[in-house]
């Protein structure tokens, strides 16, 4: 690890300042990325006492600040009674220990588990612009199989965003220009050209906050397929929110997660689901919406299917009498 500077903020001032440099939390992520040299900032500023560590009520819905910690999140008994998928995926991910330390805000920061991303004799352009993406005609198991481009086919590796993004939660950021909302859907970028942009974060915004909106009803669904359950990364997730009345589903909001550079919503096949008599053709057409630009890269072209059968087995699930 390269040596740096390290001072703690008091104020929100001082965490958008133009002196902040890198700012830290919970560092899970970002130790183990310096411990390797893969971030070297000559500047970390530590955020824990500006505060940011309340889950509040608002609006019918809930703001969790950003320096909550996972473990305190999944915990919280209006989050377990009214959005019990985000603790569901919160639970799914990590150590106890590792999510006693994480939180909110670093989690949805959080960098690809991408074994290339990783290693710094293999090229990489998330962690090397322009050096190229040793992933597209490597080991690619792991990868993503939704919305890559030729320099990046890595994916986003957590669990949180996914069940946040089928609950249509939002990011509240602060930064030298003032607040903004970023609808979670909107927060993470697809690689494209430029796959070291991680997010729509501009440069100096911190994240405040994450607001969910008043809970839908129905039943909510979180299933993580990995190779051990034990702590690993998904091979695929699911997140679902399906409300049903009088025999039909009113309601579905639907997230894949581990398929792509964030996690995967598409409005069309909400609207598909919406309306109609739950049934395996009905899911079969949803999983082919979902999945209808899915492209593997050899050695995942497995997780296609695997998405599929996953997400017609948690929408069954989702809508059993």
């Amino acid at each position: 690890m390269k040596a740096f500077d390290y001072s703690r903020a008091t104020d929100m001032s001082q965490a958008i300042g133009v002196n902040a440099g890198r700012l830290i939390a919970g560092g899970t992520n970002l130790l183990d990325l310096m411990k390797l040299e893969i971030e070297t900032p000559e500047r970390l500023t530590d955020i824990n006492p500006i505060g940011l560590d309340e889950i509040e009520e608002k609006d019918g819905g809930l703001s969790i600040g950003a320096l909550v910690t996972n473990s305190v999140c999944a915990a919280d008994p209006r989050v377990r009674k009214h959005w019990p998928l985000l603790s569901r995926a919160i639970l799914a991910g990590a150590s106890p220990q590792l999510r006693n330390q994480a939180t909110t805000g670093g989690n949805l920061c959080q960098r690809t588990r991408c074994g290339y991303f990783y290693d710094l004799s293999s090229a990489c352009n998330k962690r090397e612009p322009g050096s190229g993406c040793d992933a597209l005609r490597g080991v690619n198991r792991n990868h993503a199989i939704l919305g890559t481009s030729e320099s990046c086919i890595a994916t986003y590796p957590g669990d949180m965003a996914v069940a946040l993004a089928a609950l249509d939660a939002t990011v509240l950021v602060e930064g030298p220009d003032g607040q903004r909302n970023i609808p979670l859907r909107k927060f993470h970028r697809l690689p494209e050209d430029t796959p070291w942009k991680d997010n729509v974060l501009r440069p100096s915004e911190v994240i405040t906050s994450v607001t969910l909106p008043p809970p839908l009803g129905g039943r909510q669904v979180y299933r993580k397929v990995r190779d051990r359950s034990s702590y690993a990364f998904a091979l695929v997730s699911v997140a679902a929110v399906v409300v049903v009345e009088s025999g039909r589903i009113s309601t579905a909001r639907i997230a894949l997660g581990s398929v792509a550079h964030k996690p995967w919503h598409d409005t069309a096949v909400d609207a598909m689901l919406a309306g109609h008599t739950p049934s395996p053709k009905l899911f079969a057409d949803a999983a082919d919406q979902m999945l209808a630009d899915a492209q593997g890269h050899g050695g995942n072209d497995f997780k296609i299917e695997l998405a599929r059968r996953t997400l017609c087995a948690v929408l069954t699930e989702a809508t059993k009498v």
